[in-house]
């Protein structure tokens, strides 16, 4: 099987990265993109197009990371909502404890057209935010 014929690598290392920063005793969280199809999320919970989602046991139910699709249920304003991420939307995944991450490449961008220079301004974060770097 040639390269072009795999299937992507960033559910696999979003699974892997969020084991890793649950196993050093920190809290995952997503960085998603809205406006990406098929994005379920409560109307109003995001601002500027960009939702940052605790995906921690504590604050999810029925955590679902499959190779298309994580899914969950959350509290938003005390209110219940099932979400519905396709992988292609989440943006990046740190702890929120100390910012150690991964910010993924955008569909149809290169690394040169969306440097990493260590911070988290790509992702709409503030600053002094996750310490995160682009990945293809």
């Amino acid at each position: 099987m040639d390269q072009s014929e795999m299937g992507s690598s960033k559910p696999y290392l979003l699974r892997a990265l969020h084991e890793w920063v649950l196993d050093n005793g920190l809290t995952p969280h997503i960085i998603v993109d809205v406006h990406a199809p098929d994005v379920q999320v409560p109307p109003g919970a995001h601002e500027d197009g960009k939702l940052v989602l605790n995906i921690a046991p504590k604050a999810t139910r029925h955590l679902e990371m499959g190779n298309d699709v994580f899914s969950f249920e959350a509290r938003f304003s005390g209110q219940p909502h099932r979400v519905h991420v396709p992988v292609d939307a989440i943006l990046a995944i740190y702890a929120r404890e100390n910012g150690q991450g991964m910010v993924f490449a955008q569909e149809g961008t290169s690394p040169e057209s969306n440097p990493s220079d260590n911070s988290a301004s790509e992702t709409g974060a503030k600053p002094g935010g996750p310490n995160l770097r682009v990945i293809k």
